[in-house]
């Protein structure tokens, strides 16, 4: 007897209750970008994005703005502007919590970003200048620091010029020889501007100290590797999962670290997780487990789609549509992830051609 065992990806198409948290056209903003989610201890979360005061374009007068809900996404608080850097802009906010030092047991929050001084494409002629800092807060968003300029650490400005973190959440390491770990994937270009963007690749930063020094890893070696999340694996693994910014293959870049994210193993396209050159979102949900978001289409931002792996992003047993739109090239965006509970994980992510930033809960 031949027992065949076939893997069946079925896509669910769910409505869920969504809640705006960002409205274009609101609050003194002309757009809101860019949105990235954390979880205190308590529960709370933690909403973050791009406030932008002047028109939809990525420089300018931006703030980095947040709200906070504590029951689960049902109700928000007001909007708090976190970053104001005045008529330039403060941008790609990268949250996460340090839960493992001592000094704060109940958690801090590091909320890095980056600012510029002109157009992403004016710096990467060598015109402008981006740099990275962080704020804290020790109160879950109420409250914040004052900001901790970290470029010298984290930036290579006689080598590299464009600049910026990843779009969405960073993350700690929970287990292994670097427990405690702050990781932020990153992307950069190096040199002059290269056709199809080849002058773009992505690493990341990381401090074994909670913050007070930072060193960066290896650079992939893939070029047009671009907006890099990350999650933790077994075994002092780590995946990081990067936008391929030629455009030239719609996958997902993936690349596998053996030690904590330092150096890579492997880089490869990943021909289940289709992208239109878009943001994405990786989550660790526990274990061997992985939430992974993105807009899975290949010509459009469109069809956001939550996948679930349970064995490491190896293979992906479960694709739910979250929203979506036929023949709307810019429906669904950007979007980041926030656990929930062992079934339920929170989706934060741009909808109906930038006009709105949406909150939705998924049980998966």
């Amino acid at each position: 007897m031949i027992r065949v065992t076939v893997l069946i990806n079925i896509i669910f198409s769910i409505s869920f209750a969504q809640t705006p948290i960002f409205t274009s056209g609101t609050e003194g903003y002309q757009t809101f970008r860019i949105p990235a989610m954390v979880a205190a201890k308590n529960g709370c979360l933690i909403a973050f994005a791009e406030g932008r005061v002047n028109n939809a374009g990525d420089f300018g007068n931006i703030d980095l703005v947040m709200r906070k809900s504590c029951d689960d996404g049902k109700t928000w608080t007001k909007l708090k502007i976190v970053i104001d850097n005045d008529k330039l802009q403060a941008g790609n906010p990268a949250p996460v919590f340090d839960f493992l030092d001592p000094e704060f047991p109940e958690g801090r929050l590091f909320l890095f970003y980056n600012i510029g001084t002109n157009h992403e494409n004016e710096v990467r002629k060598g015109n402008g200048k981006r740099e990275v800092l962080y704020v804290t807060s020790i109160d879950n968003g109420d409250t914040w620091s004052s900001p901790v300029d970290i470029t010298s650490q984290t930036h290579k400005p006689s080598e590299w010029r464009s600049y910026a973190n990843t779009p969405g959440h960073a993350l700690q390491l929970t287990k292994g020889t670097k427990k405690g770990r702050l990781f932020v994937p990153a992307n950069h270009s190096e040199g002059d501007p290269l056709a199809h963007f080849e002058d773009y690749r992505a690493h990341a930063f990381y401090s074994d100290d909670h913050g007070r020094t930072f060193r960066l890893s290896k650079s992939l070696e893939l070029k047009g590797s671009n907006e890099a999340t990350a999650a933790e694996l077994s075994k002092d693994g780590l995946i990081l999962n990067t936008r391929n910014q030629k455009g030239d293959v719609k996958q997902r870049i993936v690349a596998i670290s053996k030690d904590n994210g330092e150096t890579w193993t492997s880089e490869n396209f990943d021909e289940r997780l289709i992208d239109p050159v878009c943001e994405g979102s990786l989550l660790n949900i526990g274990g061997k487990k992985l939430a992974f978001t993105n807009a899975a289409d290949k010509k459009n931002r469109n069809n956001l789609t939550l996948r679930i792996s349970k064995d490491e992003g190896k293979t992906w047993s479960k694709s739910i549509l979250i929203d979506g739109q036929e023949g709307n090239s810019d429906f669904t965006a950007y979007s980041d992830i926030a656990k929930i509970n062992k079934r339920k994980v929170g989706v934060l992510y741009e909808r109906d051609n930038y006009k709105e930033i949406v909150f939705r809960i998924v049980k998966w």
